[in-house]
Formats: C-alpha cells, sequence, structure tokens
C-alpha cells in the first residue's frame, strides 16, 4: 500500500523483510540516477536495529560503492572507541566495512566535542548529502533530535544534545544496553536541517514499539513535539513502514 500524508509518500509492507527490501530497491534506483551525471554522491546512514533488513538488503543490490562517501548521523559521547554500541562500530560491522566505498567519515573522533561539531560541519559543507537513510524513535525523534532539543530552524549542522528518557530507554529496548545506566546521556547529532538538506530521505522504520510515534509523525502536528513530523514536509521523502509500526494507522 501506498499513500500520501502532505508531500510524504508512505509505504506499507506486510514484514519487515519486505519493508527493508523495498527500501533497499529503490534506494539503489535513486543512486544510479544520482550516478549518471556525478562523480561520486555523498549518503547519510543511519545506526540502529531498525536498519538491519534494510542495510543487509541494499548490499544485495547493484550499485557502484566507489563512487559513494558515507556519513553518519549521531554517535555516543563517552564511550570507549571499540565499543559496539557506537554508531560508527555498527555501520563498520553493517555496512561500512563490507563494501568498498569511496570514503567514510567517521562522527565522534575528536577529544574536543565543540572542535568535533565544527569538524563534521564542515565535512557536510565540503560534500552536500545528496540521500539520507534515516529512521524515527520511540519519542520521534530524527538523529538524536529529541522533542526537547529539536530545531526546525537549527543554526547548526551538528551539535551536542543531551538524550531524552525515552531515546535512553529505547536503546534498552533495542538490546543495545543491558540497562539504563549504561545508557550515555550526551551524543553528537546532525541537526534537523542539515538532515532535510539531502535531496532524497528514505526513512526505514519496522517495529510495534514504534507505532506511537509513526502516528504522531503522519496525524499530529508538523512541530518539534514530534520532530519526525517535518518529514510531511519534505519533497522526494519516503517512509516505509512494517505491519507493525503501522498498527495504529487506520489503513485498508
Amino acid at each position: 500500500m501506498v499513500f500520501y500524508k502532505d508531500k510524504l509518500v508512505v509505504k506499507h509492507y506486510l514484514t519487515r523483510q519486505e519493508m527493508g527490501w523495498s527500501a533497499a530497491q529503490d534506494a539503489a534506483c535513486r543512486i544510479e540516477e544520482l550516478l549518471r551525471d556525478r562523480e561520486y554522491i555523498n549518503i547519510i546512514f543511519a545506526a540502529a536495529p531498525s536498519q538491519n533488513d534494510f542495510l543487509a538488503a541494499l548490499q544485495e543490490c547493484k550499485i557502484d560503492w566507489g563512487r559513494i562517501n558515507a556519513f553518519h548521523m549521531d554517535e555516543y559521547i563517552g564511550l570507549p572507541m571499540d565499543a559496539p554500541q557506537r554508531f560508527g562500530n555498527y555501520l563498520k560491522d553493517h555496512i561500512f566495512g563490507k563494501v568498498p566505498f569511496r570514503q567514510v567519515y567517521y562522527l565522534g573522533d575528536a577529544s574536543v566535542p565543540q572542535e568535533e561539531c565544527m569538524r563534521y560541519a564542515s565535512l557536510l559543507e565540503k560534500f552536500p548529502p545528496h540521500i539520507v537513510f534515516l529512521g524515527i524513535g520511540e519519542n520521534g525523534h530524527i538523529a538524536f533530535n529529541d522533542p526537547h532539543v529539536a530545531d526546525f530552524a537549527d543554526p547548526f549542522l551538528v551539535k551536542v544534545v543531551d538524550l531524552d528518557l525515552t531515546c535512553r530507554r529505547q536503546q534498552v529496548n533495542d538490546g543495545c544496553f543491558p540497562s539504563l545506566s549504561e545508557v550515555p546521556t550526551h551524543a553528537y547529532t546532525l541537526t534537523v536541517p542539515a538532515l532535510l538538506a539531502s535531496s532524497y530521505l528514505f526513512c526505514i522504520v519496522p517495529s510495534r514499539l514504534k507505532a506511537q510515534a509513526v502516528y504522531h509523525t503522519l496525524y499530529g502536528e508538523i512541530d518539534e513535539a514530534c520532530p519526525a513530523s517535518i518529514l510531511r514536509t519534505k519533497e522526494n521523502a519516503i517512509l516505509y513502514l512494517d505491519k507493525d509500526s503501522a498498527a495504529l494507522l487506520n489503513l485498508k
């Protein structure tokens, strides 16, 4: 099933495997189209278990990876560099280390947070994103733009944020941390304007735990109380749902 909510295209599937495969096929077609008249393109990736099916399917597609620069959209502050929960390490395990990108730009390598924000922002200015692969959090966040720190007119491309309780609990729900006390309280995030600056957005959202956030994204007010609601204002944005994440929608 396919429908529109404002400018946002919504695609609904019965399983997360079907959802991931369809999103990967759409993304591969868009990548091929963009590379027809460009030497390379720039893509921002989300890191979360919700992306597993999509990232696995994407690697099965015929893509000229050597013409793609890869970025990621957020990273914890305070974890050891080799911690498996670090998003850079997740992405290395799930795609960055599995296909031959032109270049991978990791976030969170510098020891001084504000300097790291400036470093990564300068990279995004040098390599403006063409595509963003993202998800939606249980609190409606995109990247780590939780409701209390999200700013649709943010003057920054990258910033340090504190994570709200729902966001931190999600990391436990996802199985990334054994307890809430082990989840970092602060992180780097690309801001909402940094994400929306991309030409194309592919938002992959499985799981019953995301059903409430999906409902508010599509049917609530477009404001920072549900940061993902901003996707409804974006041309060339697609939201991919499975049966579970669409459970609160009236789909017939």
